[in-house]
């Protein structure tokens, strides 16, 4: 059977190149030809003596010995040194170097087998005329027809490299190789996100984290535009690249007749490489990010990113590294935290240094102190920042990712110890000039404390630390005196108490204008966990939903900085907040009126939503998702993804409601309701009850529930019982349905679609529905896709139909 969820597979495209690269080579030449023609196969041992060659003779494809007795099907730049490979067919799946073979069968296909005569990887030309594998000079491997017509080529399946005139389109995605000098799919990847922006993210084993352009700044302010309804970009045989969403930029040597690569490399970073044809050694161009350190995951979790002056990975006080051979891995600590004796802890300062999101809490015009009591009283917090800007910021922190260390940084992080372990200074900056930022064959220092100067040698950091701190004083200065000729409307989001600066229609109401607005609150349109919903109409006659808050969500000015960031974020696909009350013990929410309520209202009543309203309300209840885990700032985790909180409008819109409210809930600190309104039961990931981090992962879970019932038509979370058993057992039961079903090969997905539509729906798009909603499930958090990936696999069933 097809699969129907073929992009979070990592073998799908890699097999499709590995076939069409296995038709250009003769299973009897001696000699590089530039085709190769079928019935035909190639064997891992024929390599050192058989390969393709473009015409010009820049590019090879043949089999390339990337282990001991481990082989790739791959193309590479011939004259470089170490046979740069731009591109792999089993990039995951490596095969033998005794008894694998390469063939281009007679019914069209390539196909790569293994020792063992296992598949590895094939094209998809099964049962068609394609009689001819040639390597062009671009480097693209292509296969023919008897007319020249290209049927399949390796530039719609990149790796990690784009080349010149290679189109990088939507559903296109550089992916980065584990480790410096290996072949594997690793976490770091370059790709058009759902808004058509180019994107660079991590998706590692814990996190998802989007770290380029800055996530902190607008699609706009970054010089970006998502006003575009194609996503294209292209690299150009002069050194320019141009992108749909008028990214731009060039090799810093420009011209014609120089050899080029675009990478995604394992670091992290995205570069350009130009080959010089005299040492054929590789030179950068161009590169996305300036400052290694910026770049998120590289050092792992607890790990901390040091410029010293090269970016290096280090450990804090109380931790030790996982791996060493893999920073990925970050640090450990050499301790055990528990609730039981998180009371009898100390902090540890690092001074200029932070970790980037999970915000517990954030509070600004606070002391120290009580910042301080806000870590100390909820016993998740792993550390706090306090930023010396004159505001007052204080972030408590629920897991430490991202770190990173620059003289740069206003303020400190405030790690939690027990008491136990081992005095530190209270000032400690970092040195970290023994492990390298991400390298697999870095040096470890298991002397933790020579990490840190506390004496002598830091004074030759002085100097450094007074450029960089002049440097920073002259760009804010610029940014006041633009500030001040410009007015506040261009004042850049991270300003401190840029919050202010709310958008027109996003204001601060009365309590006594929602009262009259809302008729003394007289007609409730629905009840949730954070409160009740009511119908209003303001004095500029516009309907609204007002939501009253229950008493967890206190702290007036926390508050009001806390909606006014989420007032900010805005997509199609998402309830458009207004504005908000904040005034003695009333907190309530305005939002815009949706007329068609919620989807729990059409999905499980007796009127019936047609198939196409369902996978619309699918497709855009996704997008919205991965905008608030990728796009916005990593803390917008919704923690509450249900029917009743994806409204429709009268077009069958999908508008997710209540995201943010996780956040806001979490200022009543730890006897706050969080754990009350975190979640419903049944949509509930099972790290919820597991005491894990909690990640983006949560609502994509609950995402996976919500679209398994819209294919169903019932409610599988069974959230309206009492027996915990009771309420899993649907979902349960119909998961172990359709996994039998596929694995015996029936007919199954009729069976599985609700019999309500009567058969009026989309067979490929319900098993592409279903297959997503699997992977969306898994109990292991790190195996379900990141939403951005989902967004990919349901537009293009969606384009296919």
């Amino acid at each position: 059977m097809t699969n129907p969820f073929p992009l979070l597979s990592s073998s799908f495209p890699s097999a499709v190149f590995f076939f069409l690269i296995a038709s250009l080579f003769t299973p009897t030449a001696s000699k590089i030809h530039n085709y190769f023609e079928r019935p035909s196969s190639l064997s891992v041992e024929d390599a050192s003596s058989t390969a393709i060659s473009s015409p010009d003779n820049s590019f090879t494809c043949g089999f390339h010995e990337v282990g001991s007795n481990a082989y790739v099907f791959g193309i590479w730049f011939t004259h470089s040194i170490n046979k740069t490979i731009v591109w792999t067919a089993n990039r995951d799946k490596l095969v033998n170097g005794h008894g694998s073979r390469i063939s281009l069968r007679g019914d069209g296909a390539m196909v790569l087998t293994d020792v063992d005569g296992t598949i590895v990887w094939e094209t998809n030309t099964s049962s068609t005329d394609a009689r001819r594998a040639e390597l062009l000079n671009s480097g693209n491997l292509v296969l023919k027809d008897p007319h020249g017509k290209i049927l399949w080529q390796s530039f719609d399946f990149p790796t990690d490299t784009l080349l010149p005139s290679q189109r990088f389109t939507k559903g296109k995605k550089l992916t980065s190789s584990l480790r410096k000098g290996g072949y594997a799919s690793g976490y770091f990847s370059f790709y058009f996100d759902n808004d058509n922006v180019l994107k660079l993210i991590y998706d590692g084993p814990e996190i998802s984290s989007l770290y380029w352009p800055d996530p902190g700044l607008s699609i706009f302010d970054n010089g970006r535009t998502n006003y575009n309804s194609s996503r294209i970009a292209v690299l150009d045989e002069m050194g320019w690249f141009l992108s749909s969403d008028q990214f731009n930029f060039r090799a810093s040597d420009m011209g014609l007749g120089i050899k080029r690569r675009l990478t995604m490399d394992y670091d992290g970073n995205l570069r350009l490489y130009s080959l010089n044809n005299k040492t054929r050694q590789w030179m950068v161009t161009w590169e996305a990010l300036s400052q290694p350190c910026d770049i998120h995951g590289v050092c792992g979790k607890y790990g901390v990113c040091v410029y010293g002056p090269e970016p290096r990975c280090s450990c804090p006080p109380g931790y030790e590294v996982s791996d060493p051979s893999d920073w990925n891995q970050g640090c450990k600590p050499r301790f055990n935290k528990t609730c039981s004796n998180f009371k009898d802890v100390k902090f540890v300062e690092l001074v200029h240094t932070d970790f980037y999101g999970f915000d517990l809490n954030y509070s600004t015009s606070i002391t120290f102190e009580a910042c301080r009591e806000l870590c100390l009283g909820d016993c998740r917090c792993e550390a706090f920042s306090y930023r010396l800007t004159g505001a007052g910021l204080c972030f408590t922190k629920s897991a430490l990712f991202n770190g990173y260390h620059s003289p740069a940084f206003p303020g400190s992080i405030y790690l939690t110890l027990p008491a136990t372990v081992e005095k530190t200074s209270a000032h400690t900056i970092f040195n970290a000039t023994d492990l390298i930022c991400n390298s697999r064959d870095a040096e470890i220092v298991q002397n933790y404390t020579s990490m840190y100067l506390l004496s002598g040698k830091r004074v030759k950091w002085v100097y450094l630390y007074s450029f960089a701190a002049a440097i920073g004083g002259i760009e804010i200065f610029i940014l006041l005196v633009g500030w001040l000729l410009f007015g506040r409307q261009g004042l850049p989001d991270t300003i401190e108490d840029g919050y202010r600066a709310i958008i027109s229609q996003f204001r601060r109401f009365s309590y006594s204008e929602l009262k009259s607005a809302t008729g003394n609150f007289r007609e409730e349109l629905g009840k949730g966990g954070s409160g009740a919903v009511y119908r209003g109409v303001l004095s500029d006659e516009r309907v609204v939903a007002v939501k009253r808050l229950g008493d967890a969500f206190q702290g007036e000015e926390e508050f009001w900085a806390e909606v006014s960031i989420i007032g900010k974020i805005n997509h199609m696909n998402l309830v458009r907040m207004w504005g908000f009350c904040s005034q003695g013990r009333h907190r309530l929410l305005v939002y815009e009126y949706i007329e068609n309520r919620s989807l729990d209202g059409h999905l499980f009543s007796k009127k019936v939503i047609g198939w196409k309203e369902r996978f619309k309300v699918a497709v855009g209840t996704a997008k919205a998702l991965a905008y608030l885990h990728h796009e916005c700032l990593e803390w917008v985790i919704h923690c509450d993804v249900k029917p009743e909180n994806i409204l429709l409008d009268g077009d069958y819109e999908p508008k997710v409601a209540d995201f943010g409210l996780a956040k806001l809930a979490q200022r009543g600190g730890a006897g706050s309701e969080f754990t009350r309104i975190r979640g419903t039961k049944g949509y509930m990931a099972p790290e919820w009850a597991l005491n894990l981090p909690i990640t983006a992962k949560v609502d994509v879970y609950s995402y996976g529930v919500v679209i398994l019932e819209m294919v169903r038509g019932i409610r599988l979370s069974n959230w309206v019982g009492d027996n915990a058993e009771e309420q899993e057992a649907e979902l349960t039961r119909f998961v172990r349905t359709v996994k039998r079903k596929i694995q015996s090969g029936e007919d199954w997905v009729e069976d599985v679609v609700d019999p309500r539509l009567e058969g009026q729906f989309d067979k490929s798009q319900a098993a592409t529905l279903v297959a997503t909603g699997l992977s969306c499930i898994e109990e292991d958090r790190h195996k379900r896709p990141a939403m951005a990936s989902v967004v990919q696999v349901l537009v293009e069933s969606e384009n296919e139909n």
